[in-house]
């Protein structure tokens, strides 16, 4: 398995660590079809990447790469706006506490926090954006 799959799965089972976060997955969904007891919901999603070599000559290309992972986060009930600060601060906190994705990754951070702002009441959703900078030999991505 490649370390980008290794890396996306960490931040799957981290989130699924969450106190208060109930439903987590890969795999796009609807979100108005959840029942109450699956909020909050979060998808996770690998988006762009960038790639550069940092070994020239060796027999083994290493590469690093900066992965953009974008965790679309769904909140449903009273408080829209609290709801959604308290996800992002529990998504922050959760990937917070291991940077290195299990050991996959040299550095994870947030990069980005964006909201509805609204346009999807009753529900409130937030996207956090999370940058993980990792390593690996060319052809085993």
């Amino acid at each position: 398995m490649s370390n980008r799959e290794l890396i996306c799965d960490n931040v799957v089972t981290t989130l699924n660590a969450l106190a208060g976060v109930q439903f987590v997955t890969r795999e796009p969904f609807k979100f108005e079809e959840l029942s109450s007891a699956q909020f909050p919901a979060c998808l996770v999603q690998t988006a762009g990447e960038t790639r550069q070599d940092i070994t020239i000559g060796a027999s083994e290309v290493r590469r690093q790469a900066d992965l953009a992972i974008r965790i679309f986060g769904f909140v449903k009930g009273a408080s829209i706006d609290t709801a959604r600060n308290t996800l992002i601060e529990a998504i922050e906190e959760g990937l917070d506490a291991d940077r290195t994705r299990g050991g996959y990754a040299l550095d994870t951070q947030i990069v980005e926090v964006e909201t509805d702002e609204g346009s999807i009441e009753p529900y409130g959703g937030v996207v956090v954006t999370v940058s993980v900078l990792y390593t690996f030999n060319r052809g085993n991505a």
